[in-house]
């Protein structure tokens, strides 16, 4: 008994298990079938048009733009130390402070500098009433000699002595020289045009030459330099402009990308290529009046090599690549479609020129691509459904008066669709659907004011 209480127990469990696979079987093949009923599949199966959108094939302007990272950096960076020791007695400049070549920035206490001025001069005055006594001796031996009355050897010794003196005076001189030197160190003057950074010493401070940190920075503002690399492969066509004397635009940008903080000139490039990034580094100029460039500023540079004029064009959207090679869907007359092989050149990252294959006024499908093959019915943005239906979820009664048809068609357009139409009236003999069934699907009493049919 109990065995066959076990038998009975799996029994209906296989009867179980057979069931539902049917009813999934079942379901699954009805889907299907659905599915391809309705036109629903990938390629649009059963001659469903399948909506698109398109743009025309125009001509235009396509600028060869080169992208590239950079670094605001300025002409001159100048460190200003002081030339002589002592001690800082003040400091002339605010900090932030705009100032020109040789305006006074600090003093140095000029007192020992001044007293070693004055023991030079001395020493030099000296030298030189002894040197001119020399000289009257030596005149006067060189009389004497003439007539004989003393040695020629005392001559000689005397005139010696005259050239040791005027060497003498020289290094004296020298000296006085380097003295006034070191007096005029003593105010600290900027070596350059530029922007003060800020102060690194404060008066009363003893300051050496020696000094790492110095007095300040001074940085020059305008004009302003950008250093920025590029790819080796894209240097020949630069140097290729700038040696036909072009003035190539430079363009820096923030770092999201949205505002213009300066525009620029190419200055030079760099005179050979790193073997490790495989780059070249380029020099930008701006004149940079308003200083919205920053020194170490990062920006993002646009560099416009040249333009290609009146190229066939079409959006990047519309070029695809696959088993034919580089293709788009060319949309015919009787609105379906056909892979065309191009040809392809320069690109601006929206549109791309096309060099073979497409001719100004073609259609192309930028949008749905992926939905589509060859020979495909499409339906355009503008035109209704066939049989009144109403795709991408239209309300009941949303026909052509409620969203009047799109007929425009620019070569950027990426607008979807527009879609349905008030659905036409069903022939002779053909039963309409209900009142209750037209409730059902959310329109009270037939939808939009649609008169109901009944037999004739």
């Amino acid at each position: 008994m109990k065995r066959l209480r076990t038998l009975i127990g799996i029994g209906v469990g296989l009867a179980v298990v057979a069931v539902g696979g049917w009813y999934i079987a079942t379901n699954s093949g009805k889907s299907a079938t659905a599915a391809r009923q309705g036109g629903g599949g990938r390629f649009g199966a059963g001659g469903a048009p399948i909506p698109v959108g398109t743009a025309v094939v125009a001509k235009g302007d396509i600028p060869i733009v080169i992208k590239a990272l950079g670094t605001v950096t300025p002409l001159a960076n100048v460190v200003v130390k002081t030339q002589i020791t002592g001690q800082l007695q003040t400091v002339a400049f605010t900090e932030g402070q705009a100032v020109k070549k040789g305006d006074v920035l600090a003093q140095v206490d000029p007192r020992p500098y001044d007293v070693a001025l004055q023991q030079a001069v001395g020493t030099l005055e000296k030298d030189k009433a002894t040197l001119a006594n020399a000289k009257i001796d030596l005149a006067r031996y060189q009389k004497l000699v003439s007539q004989d009355s003393i040695a020629r050897q005392q001559l000689d010794t005397q005139a010696s002595l005259v050239n040791q003196l005027q060497g003498t005076v020289l290094t004296d001189q020298a000296g006085v020289d380097s003295a006034k030197l070191n007096l005029t160190y003593t105010r600290i003057v900027a070596p350059t045009d530029g922007r003060i950074g800020l102060r690194l010493v404060d008066p009363g401070n003893y300051v050496t030459i020696g000094d790492a940190t110095g007095i300040c920075t001074i940085t020059q503002m305008q004009p302003m330099s950008v250093l920025f690399t590029i790819p080796e492969d894209s240097l020949p066509p630069v140097r290729k402009r700038m040696k036909t004397g072009a003035s190539l635009e430079v363009t820096a940008l923030d770092r999201a990308q949205k505002e213009t903080v300066g525009k620029g000139t190419l200055s030079t490039t760099d005179n050979q290529v790193d073997t490790t990034t495989g780059t070249v580094k380029l020099r930008a100029m701006f004149d940079n009046a308003d200083e919205s460039l920053f020194p170490n500023q990062f920006v993002n540079i646009r560099l416009l090599v040249d333009t290609v004029k009146d190229a066939v064009v079409v959006p990047v959207a519309a070029v695809q690549r696959g088993n034919p090679g580089t293709f788009v869907y060319q949309v015919k007359a009787d609105d379906t479609v056909q892979v065309q092989v191009i040809e392809t050149g320069v690109t601006d990252g929206e549109k791309i020129a096309v060099t073979k294959g497409l001719a100004i006024g073609d259609q192309v499908v930028i949008d749905g691509v992926d939905r589509l093959r060859d020979g495909a019915k499409i339906r355009k943005p503008g035109t209704a459904a066939p049989g009144g239906a109403r795709p991408n979820g239209a309300p009941p009664g949303a026909g052509a008066a409620a969203t009047p048809p799109n007929t425009s068609e620019k070569a950027s357009s990426t607008a979807a669709p527009q879609t349905g139409e008030a659905p036409p009236a069903a022939p002779q003999g053909q039963q309409r659907r209900s009142d209750g069934q037209r409730r059902a699907n959310g329109g009270p009493g037939g939808g939009a004011g649609q008169p109901t049919q009944t037999n004739q």
